[in-house]
């Protein structure tokens, strides 16, 4: 039997969980939310940062308050809470709102998107960014390992940061160390991880795991901080319509 997503990332009991880095955040987020909505667990999602409106999944309710939140929670319906929505984007939420949502305990799971990457495959993080909540027990460091063997500044955000951390120019053909050394860089993945929480990185792939993948997955298994490493194939997630 095929391990679901969410304990392949190591959920655990009542998480808050944080999605960073590039490459497939928001799809694993709605996949590991139609999971835990399955379950039919209490689930709150939100990001901190920007998504699209198309973004919002039709089986959860749109909340822009606490109280919307709960009140969604109480009806047994998944929330998504939110700062303001318009025709192209959704505006997230205070990090310190989300450790509030999470800290009343209405909620069984909280999972943000908490960083942007403008569907880029691997990042940088800027001084200000990620904007991970406090109170956060999980943070997932994704990357999509098709940026291996193309050059840098084709598949990078921000990609002068990344050059910067490896010592290349942009021109760069990133090889799998150079994937392994963003992710688990303290000024790159790990950037912003509070002390406490827990770290999965999640390898993304266009299709099934391949040879990068488990070069990059065997160069971060030394790395005490990552508590697992895991490849997951973005077009076999489960994808209904939303």
């Amino acid at each position: 039997m095929t391990a679901s997503l969410g304990s392949r990332l190591g959920l655990q009991e009542r998480d808050l969980v944080a999605f960073v880095g590039a490459g497939g955040k928001t799809s694993l987020l709605l996949a590991v939310g139609r999971e835990l909505a399955a379950t039919d667990a209490r689930l709150v999602m939100t990001t901190t940062t920007k998504m699209g409106p198309d973004q919002v999944p039709e089986w959860s309710d749109l909340c822009r308050t606490p109280e919307e939140v709960k009140a969604a929670l109480d009806r047994r319906r998944p929330a998504f809470l939110v700062g303001s929505v318009t025709t192209s984007k959704i505006t997230g939420v205070a990090s310190e709102l989300v450790d509030r949502v999470f800290g009343d305990a209405a909620a069984d799971y909280v999972l943000v998107e908490a960083d942007g990457a403008r569907r880029r495959l691997l990042k940088v993080p800027a001084p200000h960014e990620p904007v991970i909540p406090a109170s956060a027990t999980l943070v997932v460091v994704v990357a999509n390992t098709a940026a291996v063997g193309r050059p840098l500044h084709e598949v990078a955000h921000r990609p002068e940061r990344v050059a910067s951390l490896l010592g290349v120019t942009g021109d760069h053909v990133l090889r799998p160390v150079d994937v392994a050394t963003v992710l688990s860089a303290p000024t790159g993945g790990l950037f912003g991880v509070p002390e406490r929480a827990r770290v999965v990185v999640a390898l993304t792939t266009a299709g099934g795991s391949d040879d990068a993948s488990a070069e990059v997955s065997l160069r971060l298994e030394p790395i005490f901080r990552i508590e697992r490493v895991v490849t997951i194939a973005l077009d076999r997630l489960d994808r209904p319509n939303q």
